[in-house]
């Protein structure tokens, strides 16, 4: 049996005035997953427990199988795995975006989705400039990276942690300052080094360049999402079966470290709206050929909902659909191999608000012993029509394999 995983990140929306009150989903063209819905099972679940932030790495989690409650322990360690970062049991690594911010307001989240090599200069210049043995910058993709502090007692890992940090999509266009870090010592000391990064980035040759030809320069670090090395059984162990992962998202690939999937890096997979999308398809099915489960995980609908972006939402849609899934279902649909794919969002990115809800997602799959309902289309109004619930979205897995 082979199983495959489609995630489309952040495709879940909410009304929208302007499409007559359907969402994205209902009026982009999506023939594959319409497919999917019809010949399979549609159903709604959620992938954020009470009481956690919607995001990426919690839903992400919640899709592989594994409880949030149990296992998560902040989305810098994530990352950290994913560009080979042997953590130690006294280290906390905090996500450092380059982000920009004029009028003390944080005017772009991604520094105009600035450029790996670029970035990794600026990295360089932080790391000269305000590294120490105890503290390091480590270069990511564009303007993800990380931070990670050698802590020199209990007292300083446990304040470093609960450092209270908001992540910078969530307050595009807001004044920053009510949202700096909080919560005692370790949060002066974090929004210090915000502050000091200013100083250094500023006036760097690669920000120079970019206000000339237009662009938002990096001209701050954001810090948020830390957390201590985590522990999670192998993906294998739980389900029996070998698998692989695809996603151009460090976080993504960095779970799939942690739990023992194969990490394929597609070519020209960007994590944004010009992904390899077919890519990424093509490379999947290749990985069946060698393991029996993969997971495809595509970002260009989450990054169109933190831009706001209608237009985009609907088009990364579309080609997700005809690239991704598309493919996927062609190639089983002319093979005699058993197989089972499920495809849905891990949490909703509303337009309307320009960052991750709460929402219920919607999901659907089709294959090898799986019942048929009377649902014919793949969009949140349809799903909402299904008595299918999984209430808790880690025990999907569960029920996709078994």
């Amino acid at each position: 049996m082979k199983y495959i995983v489609l995630v489309g990140d952040g495709m879940v929306d909410r009304p929208i005035e302007e499409l007559e009150g359907k969402t994205p989903l209902e009026v982009a063209k999506t023939p594959n997953m319409d497919f999917i819905a019809s010949k399979g099972k549609v159903g709604l679940t959620n992938m954020i427990p009470s009481r956690m932030a919607p995001a990426s790495d919690v839903a992400n989690l919640s899709i592989l199988g594994y409880n949030p409650r149990k296992f998560y322990t902040g989305r810098g360690p994530l990352e950290a795995a994913n560009i080979g970062i042997e953590m130690g049991d006294n280290e906390v690594a905090f996500r450092c975006n380059l982000v920009t911010v004029s009028d003390n307001r944080l005017s772009d989240y991604s520094a105009g989705h600035i450029s790996s090599e670029e970035a990794k200069t600026l990295i360089d210049e932080l790391n000269a400039k305000m590294g120490s043995d105890d503290m390091r910058f480590f270069a990511g993709v564009s303007y993800r990276h990380l931070v990670i502090f050698k802590c020199k007692d209990e007292e300083e890992l446990n304040g470093l942690v609960k450092v209270k940090c908001t992540p910078p999509h969530d307050i595009t266009a807001r004044k920053i300052d009510k949202y700096l870090p909080k919560k005692g010592q370790y949060a002066e000391r974090i929004k210090s080094m915000m502050e000091q990064s200013k100083e250094i980035l500023l006036d760097h040759e690669v920000n120079r360049v970019r206000l000339d030809l237009k662009e938002n320069p990096a001209n701050m670090i954001w810090l948020w999402g830390q957390g201590k090395r985590p522990s999670m059984p192998k993906f294998s162990k739980l389900y029996k079966v070998e698998g692989s992962i695809i996603s151009a998202v460090d976080l993504i690939k960095g779970i799939g470290k942690i739990i023992g999937l194969k990490v394929i890096n597609v070519p020209g997979a960007t994590g944004y709206y010009d992904t390899n999308y077919l890519g990424k398809a093509e490379y999947a099915l290749g990985s069946l050929k060698e393991r029996d489960f993969v997971f495809v995980h595509v970002e260009a609908p989450d990054e169109a909902g933190h831009n706001g972006d209608l237009r985009e939402k609907i088009a990364s849609i579309e080609k997700f659909d005809k690239f991704v899934v598309g493919t996927v279902v062609e190639h089983f649909s002319s093979s005699s191999e058993e197989f089972r794919v499920v495809v849905l969002s891990d949490h909703a990115t509303p337009l309307s608000i320009k960052t991750h809800s709460r929402d219920y997602v919607c999901f659907a799959m089709y294959g090898t012993d799986i019942e048929q309902d009377e649902i014919m289309y793949f969009n949140e109004k349809a799903a909402r029509a299904s008595k299918f619930r999984i209430d808790r979205g880690h025990e999907l897995m569960e029920f996709f394999i078994r």
